[in-house]
């Protein structure tokens, strides 16, 4: 059927594709998840994809679909075809009771002839309508339609999130990527699109993604205690990075060279994450920056901590890693903020954030800065984030985060958190987490609280990020993404259905250059 809109040509194709619906489904007995990262596992599944799919003359009009060939995404779908003149792709994969998710595909260029690309969106236990559409440099394009019926997810996680507040916002055509639902059963990342409908189902071997990290069309993100792995932009895992004797546990970052920075777990020692590590992911080797007990050895000695247990001393939970090779660390266990100098080559400490009577009697006074106003502190915060503004002067910039305004040391039996006025010391009982921004003068040795505002409360994990005109907040405990303006007021909300025991971290990633163009 062919009719003209304008100059818009609209072909439509209803192809009833009988594609099986995975290989988790029709032969989980066989493949684990386990076998899905191993480059033996993905090194088959390019060659059966590549037979398949043959020298076969792929057109618009009879496009090469498989569903998820590379086991890495249950609601997925690799696309393969030429088309006639140059093209830029779009498409929109629509539901019956669910809002359509519309992307741009990604491709090397904007407009190019052959094209092959992973679909992501699809809804499971639903006849999917894929509608993909080539538009070509003088504004005509040309669409076809297809149904695909996908199966059920390996998880059992919501497909629509409950918004319990607020509307939609425009934030663009990201997806807000759930990083640690943690469960002792089958973990995974969960994608949801800005209408809260789930659009990408992501298995892992076991504990947790941290952060989603992209560079060259690939994507890097830890699968285990023990492993990273770099997958590409069609979902092909190239590369699995086993650390060896270290855990990978909290955060990592792209150095300047592309290579990995990440907070480690050495499990020959006798205490736990305190250490940082480099994975070269040319070369796969690992290597030790930093271990925190030499410069802080002092500190550790003066620690509580019972034989045999894990000696969780200073539990480092985010990683921020600057351009002139130093790193900025949220502590957990002190409530404080550390920057490190030089981490590559002689590390040393830069400054500390964090309550003065804490750290008093210490031999570490002299790297504390000040803090100039009447606020609290900072109690066992998360996601510490490094910002630059054009505004600002040499030596300085902010650092903003979710503040779980909780007071608890373990191994700081000594110190008694209620003299903080206003911080949480009950996991059940506390009321008020905050989002907080401070502005941090190097020049001056200060900090500065510039934005504040209450968010639900959660002792422990979660996350805030600043996307300018909208603020991104996961309170972990309570299961709670909430969406602010720069001013704090509270836009849209959903609840997601933890596990177990709490949602880890929330990041919002627009995915551009990877999934996206």
């Amino acid at each position: 059927m062919k009719k003209r809109l304008g100059n818009i040509l609209i072909f439509v194709l209803i192809i009833g594709l009988t594609i099986g619906y995975g290989i988790y489904k029709d032969d989980q007995s066989r493949v684990t998840v386990n076998k899905i990262y191993t480059i033996q596992f993905q090194e088959q599944a390019l060659s059966d994809l590549e037979n398949e799919k043959g020298n076969g003359n792929y057109t618009l009009q009879n496009m090469f679909m498989k569903y998820n060939p590379f086991s890495t995404n249950t609601q997925s779908m690799y696309v393969y075809f030429n088309t006639y003149k140059a093209a830029k792709i779009t498409y929109t994969v629509s539901c019956a009771d669910y809002a359509d998710f519309t992307a741009t595909a990604y491709q090397a260029k904007t407009y190019q002839k052959e094209h092959e690309f992973q679909l992501i969106g699809l809804i499971p236990d639903c006849t999917n309508t894929i509608t993909i559409t080539a538009t070509y440099k003088d504004g005509t394009s040309q669409s076809i339609s297809t149904n695909y019926t996908m199966g059920s997810l390996l998880g059992d996680e919501d497909i629509q999130l409950e918004q319990v507040s607020g509307s939609k916002q425009d934030l663009g055509n990201g997806l807000y990527t759930l990083l640690g639902n943690d469960a002792d059963d089958q973990d995974f990342v969960y994608m949801y699109d800005t209408n809260g409908i789930l659009r990408g189902e992501i298995p892992i071997i076991g504990y947790r993604s941290h952060r989603m990290l992209m560079q060259n069309q690939t994507l890097y993100m830890s699968v285990s205690t023990h492993r990273m792995a770099a997958i590409n932009h069609l979902g092909r895992i190239e590369h699995i990075y086993n650390l060896g004797n270290y855990i990978v546990h909290h955060d990592y970052q792209f150095d300047q060279d592309g290579n990995l920075i990440l907070l480690a777990t050495n499990e020959e020692k006798n205490s736990v994450e305190d250490c940082i590590i480099k994975l070269d992911v040319e070369t796969e080797e690992v290597s030790e920056l930093l271990d925190l007990e030499d410069l802080f050895k002092s500190y550790k000695e003066s620690t509580d901590h019972k034989e045999g247990s894990k000696w969780d001393w200073m539990h480092i939970n985010t990683l921020q890693y600057l351009d002139d090779d130093s790193v900025i660390l949220s502590s957990r266990e002190t409530s404080s903020i550390l920057k490190i100098k030089d981490v590559s080559t002689n590390p040393s400490i830069d400054y500390i954030i964090g309550n003065e009577d804490f750290w008093k009697d210490t031999d570490y006074t002299e790297y504390l800065y000040t803090k100039v106003g009447d606020f609290l502190t900072s109690g066992g915060q998360h996601t510490v984030t490094y910002m630059e503004d054009d505004s600002l002067e040499s030596g300085q910039y902010y650092l903003y985060m979710f503040n779980n305004n909780f007071g608890y040391s373990k191994t700081r039996k000594d110190y008694d958190w209620t003299v903080n006025e206003g911080i949480q010391t009950s996991i059940t009982e506390g009321t008020t987490s905050y989002y907080y921004q401070y502005l941090v003068d190097e020049n001056e040795g200060t900090y500065t609280l510039v934005n504040s505002f209450e968010v639900p409360f959660s002792a422990y994990v979660s996350s805030a990020q600043n996307l300018g005109d909208h603020i991104v907040v996961d309170s972990g405990i309570a299961g709670l993404l909430s969406i602010y303006d720069a001013d704090g007021n509270l836009e849209q909300q959903f609840s997601i259905k933890k596990n177990d025991r709490f949602i880890y971290r929330i990041y919002y990633y627009d995915y551009k250059g990877y999934y996206f163009s």
